[in-house]
């Protein structure tokens, strides 16, 4: 019997608009009016994970990062997960050295470089989805982040840990040489207490080895008294991996990528067809 759901966003819960159908609001608000404990659990950080949530008037608890922070539905932080001096200087050498571009997450904010680059790095990831890149509405969500101070321009990344509070989170790079960053991507990947996964082709996201949606999901399960057997995720990339593997009810989106199929339990449709909504009617039906 499912009693606890986690979610991923991208190419998940949001559409290709990146917002969550009324299909998705309707299930989610089922799910939980049957006592079924409903997670968000995404790469975004927190400040940008509510922003196509808070329309939708759903209160959820968050895995954000890919796990490097919880938040509970009030939205306190009630776990981080951070990269110390030496891991992100590793990390930063090892991307600078391949003329990797990235952008730093911290508690705070997102740092760019580059704003520019990001533009590209949206624009390539719409097309490799098979979707057309709206290349204005883009720069305008771009323009955006930076009026609201989310994304946060600097000159270079050098002096981000000198800013009292200020924790490196996770670090997303970006290459459209795929065999590049998959060689970078399986060196980074053999450095110990690092997490490296990717939320799309093209992109790795690094993390602390303890920032992992599966082993935050893992964590919520234990604090609320639910089996992982009696626990369903869903997704469609390899950040999300780590979740399909530990819980009873893997389940996959029809746009998942194939390695991710192979640990779902079963395939539900697509984002754009909210496969969300109708993996969770599924598992409730067998509930009942």
């Amino acid at each position: 019997m499912v009693k606890l759901i986690a979610t991923d966003m991208d190419g998940t819960l949001l559409n290709a608009a990146h917002e969550v159908s009324d299909e998705n609001i309707k299930a989610i608000q089922y799910a939980q009016s049957q006592g079924v404990t409903v997670v968000i659990a995404t790469g975004r950080a927190f400040y940008e994970a509510q922003d196509p949530i808070a329309p939708t008037g759903l209160k959820v608890p968050y895995i954000c990062l890919n796990g490097a922070e919880v938040r509970d539905e009030s939205f306190d932080i009630v776990h981080t997960s951070s990269l110390n001096h030496e891991l992100y200087q590793r990390i930063r050498q090892e991307l600078d050295r391949h003329h990797i571009y990235y952008q730093v997450y911290t508690n705070m904010g997102i740092y760019t470089e580059d704003p520019e680059r990001d533009l590209a790095i949206y624009i390539d990831i719409a097309e490799r989805s098979g979707q057309k890149a709206d290349v204005e509405k883009i720069r305008k969500h771009i323009q955006h982040r930076i009026d609201i101070g989310t994304l946060k321009i600097v000159e270079n990344y050098d002096h981000l840990e000198d800013i009292p509070g200020e924790l490196i989170m996770k670090v997303l790079a970006f290459d459209t040489d795929l065999e590049k960053i998959e060689r970078v991507k399986a060196r980074l990947s053999e450095k110990s207490n690092l997490e490296v996964s990717s939320s799309s082709r093209g992109n790795i996201e690094i993390t602390h080895a303890d920032a992992q949606k599966g082993t935050a999901v893992a964590s919520i399960a234990e604090k609320l008294g639910i089996s992982l057997e009696d626990t369903m995720a869903i997704g469609d990339n390899l950040n999300d991996k780590s979740m399909l593997e530990r819980v009873g009810y893997p389940v996959a989106m029809a746009n998942a990528i194939p390695e991710l199929k192979e640990h779902a339990k079963f395939v539900t449709d697509t984002n754009e067809n909210s496969g969300v909504a109708k993996a969770i009617y599924k598992v409730l039906e067998n509930n009942e």
